[in-house]
């Protein structure tokens, strides 16, 4: 096991930066932080929720350093404990996890460990937790500080609540007198009452950091032509990690395998997996190995890499809540990344089925709530207001834009949507075809009718000689059914329930056809992409070919240490490199993420490729 680094400590604010600066190489704190440490040390309940990447983890490490007690951190997942422990202890931090991935050999070293007192963090998921032999452990070490990660799974109104996370609430009765730490990303006010209802915390300090994650650009787009537009996206961050979330199984399934088909490094991942090839792909793009994850929401916690430059969704999910934390996976390393979202009005009904068909098979509980979430990440994915605004809005804080522009980092405000247009012609066209068809056939051949094509469907029916035939000659089947969606979303056309709806009229369907309403719809036309991730102002000053080359000594020694490159060292670290080009030890220690035992583990290699550069 690693040992402390020696260094006398106090608990002056000097003194945390010192810790800070030591073990991770970073000369100042983000913004509270330093409460949430102070609140660590005094052992005082708190409730913290930073945005992913605002340094939550940095908050429950810190004070036991300072204080030189052993502190346990609850986790969910063994992939995220694994990864916590294997980066502390890169940092020269004494560190150690109990899980049931361990083999008889690492368990006995652990629990020797940790048994020593040495050890400064321990990380358990709740149910090892709260076993009798792990509470008298506890009580042995005179353990008093719980961290609690991803404390919104405690709550019934967070959006990945876990039961076993509710056994948790006995920590107050089982150790009188403990300190209870919450810390999560993302909860809105009636999910951080719950959490803190739920572990009986006193008195706490609440700390709830900026929502906004700056460094993301968010696109969201009509999804038109799917594989024609995963394609592009995947382009702009040719070689980068990228991670694209589908609802289905089947899908991430097809989708994965087109994207082998044309070369990309891709897989698949869902909860369907077994075990050992869902764990295999995992640590395949933990590690690198994998530029493209194609997966459903099982993707989650514990994905760790730090560099993932894009998340594409490729249906819009079930609630603004599960979109900020899937959409934070991307540029945790604080560098800009792409959160492009292709949705359709078809997916909210998509998911209004699912949502009341698994209220049907339960007790009907939480429709209602669902169904809300779902309204309001639909409202969300209209065009008109700056994305950054909406998001940090709707988790109830105020949004200063930086600049008279908006944000500059959403497609809103870089000017890429197509607004709203006056459309009543297009909807009367679709509506009257409605009507020709007699109220009996589905969007498929409603928009074939309309766009005139020559299938044998329509002429054996004798539609081609229908008056509504060919109107919209020249769109696209796709484009056609995105306004038929829109329509459908805005309540001016209906679908009959079953397996095979059929497109129905209703009283606001013949307002519009008899011109006594205006209908306004977005066009179907490409996305206009106005900059790329690589023409930000983090690359400037970067020496792009020696970048590439630290990245591949940062590949070859994480093989041979069996962890994942991002814990070597981080992009940013590689950029700042690549800029300096520091020459020695001193201004090796002034990059960003070099401490003390990085500075000693790796600068002589480092120090060696960037002086070798251009030789």
């Amino acid at each position: 096991m690693d040992q402390l680094i020696p260094f006398d400590i106090g608990s002056s604010t000097e003194d945390v930066l010192e810790v800070v600066r030591r073990y991770w190489g970073f000369d100042e704190l983000r913004p509270l932080q330093h409460d949430a440490i102070r609140a660590g040390m005094d052992q005082r309940d708190s409730l913290v929720v930073l945005p992913t990447g605002g340094g939550k983890s940095l908050c429950y490490q810190v004070p036991p350093l300072l204080t030189g007690r052993t502190d346990i951190v609850v986790s969910p997942l063994i992939s995220l404990m694994k990864d916590q422990v294997d980066g502390l202890r890169t940092n020269g931090y004494p560190a150690a996890a109990l899980h049931s991935g361990l083999d008889p050999q690492n368990r006995s070293e652990a629990e020797d460990f940790i048994a020593s007192g040495d050890c400064r963090l321990v990380f358990v998921s709740p149910e090892r937790l709260v076993t009798p032999w792990f509470l008298n452990t506890v009580e042995k070490l005179g353990v008093s500080t719980f961290a609690v990660d991803e404390a919104h799974c405690i709550s019934h109104w967070g959006h990945d609540f876990r039961p076993e996370y509710r056994q948790l609430a006995v920590l107050k009765e089982r150790v009188p007198g403990a300190s209870i730490h919450a810390y999560t990303a993302t909860a809105t006010e009636r999910v951080r009452d719950d959490i803190c209802a739920q572990l009986a915390l006193v008195d706490p300090t609440v700390l709830v950091g900026n929502f906004d994650r700056p460094n993301l650009l968010y696109r969201l787009v009509p999804r038109l032509d799917l594989r024609g537009q995963v394609r592009e996206v995947l382009h702009r961050h040719e070689n980068e990690a990228v991670i694209i979330y589908c609802i289905s199984r089947k899908e991430t399934e097809r989708l994965a395998g087109h994207l082998q088909d044309e070369g990309h490094q891709a897989a698949y991942y869902h909860a369907g997996m077994d075990a050992a090839p869902r764990r295999q792909t995992q640590e395949r793009f933990a590690n690198e190995e994998l530029d493209v994850i194609v997966a459903t929401v099982a993707f989650g916690m514990g994905i760790d890499r730090s560099n993932v430059r894009c998340v594409v969704h490729i249906a819009t999910p079930k609630s603004i809540e599960h979109y900020q934390q899937e959409t934070g996976r991307a540029g945790r390393d604080g560098l800009e990344a792409e959160c492009v979202l292709l949705h359709s009005p078809a997916d909210t009904m998509r998911w209004q089925t699912l949502m009341e068909r698994s209220a049907a098979e339960g007790d009907g509980g939480g429709l209602a709530g669902s169904l809300a979430l779902l309204d309001e990440i639909r409202r969300y994915c209209a065009p008109g207001k700056c994305r950054h605004q909406a998001l940090v809005e709707h988790f109830g804080q105020a949004y200063d834009a930086p600049g008279d522009a908006g944000c500059g980092a959403c497609d809103v405000c870089l000017g890429e949507t197509e607004g709203l247009v006056e459309a009543t012609k297009d909807a009367q066209m679709i509506l009257s075809c409605v009507a020709r068809l007699q109220q009996s056939y589905g969007m498929g051949h409603v928009a074939d009718v309309l766009r005139g094509a020559k299938t044998e469907r329509i002429r054996s029916l004798a539609h081609d000689e229908l008056s509504t035939y060919g109107l919209m000659e020249g769109k696209a089947q796709k484009q056609i059914m995105n306004l038929i969606f829109q329509l459908l979303d805005q309540e001016l056309l209906t679908r009959s329930p079953g397996e095979y709806p059929v497109l129905l009229l209703n009283d606001a369907s013949l307002e519009v056809m008899r011109g006594e309403r205006t209908v306004h719809l977005v066009p179907a036309k490409a996305q206009r992409v106005r900059k790329s991730s690589r023409d930000s102002a983090s690359w400037e000053g970067v020496d792009m070919e020696l970048f590439e080359r630290l990245r591949g000594l940062r590949t070859e020694l994480a093989r041979e240490r069996d962890v994942p490159p991002y814990l070597i060292f981080g992009d940013a670290s590689l950029r700042d490199m690549a800029a300096s080009k520091p020459s020695n030890e001193t201004e090796f220690l002034a990059v960003h993420g070099v401490g003390e035992k990085k500075l000693k583990d790796l600068g002589e290699v480092f120090l060696a490729a960037i002086a070798s550069h251009g030789d």
